[in-house]
Parts: structure tokens; C-alpha cells; sequence
């Protein structure tokens, strides 16, 4: 922040930006000094305070759990953040920036450290975890490794969903989203061609699914190669189930991998198949909170 971010309001370096660059630091740095700050003026103290007391250490994540969901924020914002990267990433502005600061590695490498970072977290919670079994402070311990990964969830899931294309509506109504996944799935539609419906009974389709608390969401997956970098993920929409219109069937015969989305009292049944039978059940128990 004090060697790239405030000097683009460096008098002396203005000739030096990139016309691409000009008024884009909100993308390029996207929340970083709400990070910052966050850190600097409340995280850092309350965790140097458990340096004594490490038991309580688990309650400054369940503590700040909102708080910490300034990452997804930033996590978001990333995609776009690389794209301007890339643009004008090898500009003289930043070689200087870097030159100044003696840095062996350039802007890109600290932009991820957030990302990074929450990451960590959780492997410092595990460690934790692995030392403190059964004494005071485990349980808490336990609960706030579940509350990042939750956080590491919702980034995840949300870097997927911003990658939607092509859905008429807005994500933002459609409730928390609360899993994604891809999916080989079948469909049988009661109306029109029996044809069309003996068809589609043998080569599954590839879906990616988005579950949210109101609907449900079959989109295509597209990779695309962004300028010779590496491939970046679409998801075109295909189609969506309302979720008060739906019913599930848990199994479906000859395959425990498999169970069943139906819709309008099985006018249009979807079977979908998961990866695994731990896969297909932590669904389905999603599914039947929202349904019931």
C-alpha cells in the first residue's frame, strides 16, 4: 500500500502510469486498505493478547467471524485485478516502485497474499487443534476452524458465481448460495418427442449446479483461454428450478451416486450424478434444509 498504491498519487512518478492504469486503483488494489486496517487497528492487538493465553486464541476468529468476510471482498475483485495486472503490469511506473523498494519480487506476488492468507488461517487452526486435544479451549478451537473454512466456502463459492453468464435475473435475489458443483445430468421431460426423451436417457450432460436457498441453477461450464494466461471458467446459464416447486428423490436405482431433482409433480425430472456418495449426501441434505 505505501510503495505501489500511494505512489499513484506520487507527483513525481504521475508521468509514469499507464493510460490503462488511470483511475482503476480500486480495481488493481480492490479492498486491500480495508485489510489493512482491519489488521492494523483491531486483528493484530486482540491475537497479540493470546501470545500468554494461547487458549483464546480460537475465540478472536469466532469473535471477528463478520469481519473476516472483508477476504471475500477482495477474493471477488481478484479476476479483475489480474486482468489490469496483466495489462500493464510491465509498465516503468512499477519497475520503479519495485526498484525503490528493493523487492525481488514484483506487485502481483503481495497482491495475493490475502488471498493467501485466509488460507492459512485454517492450517494454523489444524496445527492448533493437533496440540490442544481435550484441554481447555479445543472446542472453541474447533469452532473457529469451522468458521473459516465457511469463510474459504463462501470465497470459493462466490469466485464461481461471479463467473455466471447470460442469467437474465439477479444473483444477488436468489438467496445465499449455498453449494456448487459440477454434475453429469440426465433429463426426462414428460411433454413433447418421446424421441428426444429416449436421448437423453444415455449421454449425460455436464452441469454445473448452483444451489441457492431460492432456486436452482444448471449452467454449462466454458473455459476460455484469457490471452495466452491461464484458463479462466464461465459458466453459461441453462436453466433454473425454483426450489418452493421442486422434489428430490434420494436414490435412484443402480447407481448410489445418482438421485433425482423433479419439478411440477415430475413433468421434468433431472437425475444428477455426483463424483462421490459423500458428495451426492452433502447435497441432498442441503437441498432438504432449503425444502423443508
Amino acid at each position: 500500500l505505501q510503495g505501489y498504491a500511494s505512489e499513484m498519487d506520487n507527483p513525481n512518478l504521475v508521468h509514469l502510469i499507464p493510460s490503462a492504469l488511470q483511475n482503476k486503483k480500486e480495481i488493481l488494489f480492490g479492498n486491500l486498505p480495508e485489510i489493512y486496517d482491519f489488521h492494523n487497528r483491531i486483528f493484530l492487538k486482540e491475537i497479540e493478547h493470546c501470545i500468554e493465553n494461547p487458549e483464546l486464541l480460537a475465540r478472536c476468529f469466532l469473535k471477528r467471524k463478520e469481519d473476516l468476510q472483508i477476504y471475500e471482498k477482495y477474493c471477488q475483485n481478484k479476476p479483475r485485478s489480474e486482468a489490469l495486472w496483466r495489462q500493464c503490469g510491465d509498465s516503468i511506473f512499477f519497475q520503479e516502485c519495485q526498484r525503490k523498494l528493493d523487492h525481488k519480487l514484483s506487485l502481483d506476488a503481495y497482491l495475493l497474499k490475502p488471498v493467501q492468507r485466509i488460507t492459512k488461517y485454517q492450517l494454523l487452526l489444524k496445527e492448533m487443534l493437533k496440540c490442544s486435544k481435550n484441554s481447555e479451549g479445543t472446542a472453541e478451537l474447533e469452532e473457529a476452524l469451522a468458521t473459516v473454512l465457511d469463510i474459504i466456502k463462501a470465497v470459493n463459492d462466490s469466485m464461481h458465481q461471479i463467473a455466471i453468464t447470460g442469467y437474465e435475473g439477479d444473483v444477488s435475489e436468489l438467496g445465499k448460495l449455498l453449494m456448487q458443483g459440477s454434475f453429469n445430468v440426465w433429463t426426462d421431460h414428460k411433454k413433447g418427442h418421446n424421441k428426444v426423451k429416449d436421448l437423453a436417457r444415455f449421454k449425460p450432460m455436464q452441469r454445473h449446479l448452483f444451489l441457492y436457498t431460492k432456486m436452482l441453477l444448471f449452467c454449462k461450464k466454458r473455459e476460455e483461454n484469457t490471452d495466452g494466461h491461464e484458463k479462466t471458467a464461465s459458466y453459461s446459464f441453462k436453466n433454473s428450478l425454483k426450489m418452493s416447486t421442486v422434489g428430490i428423490t434420494e436414490n435412484v436405482k443402480g447407481d448410489n451416486k445418482k438421485f433425482e431433482i423433479w419439478y411440477n409433480g415430475r413433468e421434468e425430472v433431472y437425475i444428477i450424478q455426483a463424483s462421490s456418495v459423500e458428495l451426492k449426501n452433502t447435497w441432498i441434505s442441503e437441498i432438504r434444509k432449503v425444502l423443508t
